[in-house]
Parts: C-alpha cells; sequence; structure tokens
C-alpha cells in the first residue's frame, strides 16, 4: 500500500470559480437591468419590499462570489482516504480512524450520490464535526434517523463519492456497504 493518502478531494477551481463568476454575473444583470429602466427600479428605501428583496437577494450573490473565491484558492484537502483512516476537512480536520468507522457506502440522495460513513458511538462524540442540518454550504450533513452517520457531499470537489468509495475498497473492502 502506498504510504501517502490513496485519493485526495479538494475544492474545485473550475466549479467554484463558476459560482462566483454566475453570482457576480447575477448581480451585474440586476443592475443593467434597473440602470436601463429606471421606473422599474424599487425606491432606495427599506419600506419598499422590492428594494429589501433585491438587497437581500444581492447579499446572498455576493456571499456565493466570496465563497466561490475562497474555495477556489483553498488547496487543502477536503477529503482525503489513505492507509490511516479518512480525513475529513472542510474547517474541521479530523481523522477517522479505520477502527472507528463501522462501513461506508455511497447513497443516492436527490441527484447526486454522496458518502456516508457510519461511526462507532465514542468516535462521533470525540470527532467534534459540528455537524447542522441548517448549513446549506456544508459539506458535512448529518444523516436524519442514523445519529452517528456523517454524509459527505461532494459539490464543488474535484472527486465524486464513488471514487471516494473506490479508494475505501481499496483499503478496506470489508466497511463497504451496499
Amino acid at each position: 500500500m502506498p504510504a501517502g493518502p490513496l485519493l485526495i478531494a479538494r475544492y474545485s477551481i473550475l466549479h467554484n470559480l463558476s459560482m462566483a463568476g454566475v453570482s457576480a454575473g447575477m448581480i451585474v444583470v440586476a443592475i443593467v437591468h434597473f440602470a436601463n429602466n429606471p421606473q422599474n427600479a424599487p425606491t432606495l428605501s427599506l419600506n419598499d419590499p422590492r428594494f429589501t428583496l433585491f438587497t437581500m437577494l444581492a447579499l446572498a450573490m455576493a456571499y456565493y462570489v466570496y465563497l466561490g473565491i475562497s474555495r477556489a484558492r483553498d488547496r487543502s484537502a477536503q477529503v482525503a482516504v489513505g492507509r490511516d483512516g479518512i480525513r475529513l476537512g472542510f474547517g474541521r480536520d479530523r481523522l477517522l480512524a479505520w477502527d472507528d468507522i463501522h462501513w461506508v457506502r455511497v447513497r443516492r440522495l436527490g441527484f447526486r450520490p454522496q458518502l456516508e460513513i457510519g461511526l462507532a458511538d465514542q468516535a462521533f462524540l470525540a470527532a467534534d464535526l459540528r455537524l447542522s442540518q441548517w448549513s446549506f454550504d456544508d459539506s458535512l450533513r448529518p444523516v436524519r434517523g442514523q445519529p452517528t452517520t456523517v454524509l459527505v457531499r461532494d459539490n464543488g470537489l474535484d472527486a465524486r463519492s464513488s471514487a471516494l468509495l473506490d479508494a475505501v475498497r481499496t483499503v478496506r473492502p470489508n466497511l463497504v456497504k451496499s
């Protein structure tokens, strides 16, 4: 077995810069539209619900511009499958040792397959992954009904969940669950 990680998944530069570009483009299109059609522009007052709506939308798009650029610049490993276990980044930098992992599988949720990792109870608590159902941009999620399972979304990563599962299958085929 190789000394380093078998597979490293980082934030995809193309995906994240595209997200930033589309978001910035949406802000520019709205500004140009209201500049060309001033009669349709909302008044600059919090009493105008359209002004409030467009301001909130512009702030949301500005957040995605920031998020896309910062993720494209971040070249650290977000998921690494190696001989010691699975290392999860995403601002947490936690190693899940193979002894603490009960099973790993790919499960389709919506349109995309996502990697699920079933952990031992104590390992889950010790990892302190700070999972939240409400964090929309977080790639680590809890799985409803499975309190010690971590869901790893591959949105914006340069490796798919199936490739991550194949790397796990290479190291520990007994942990792969269908």
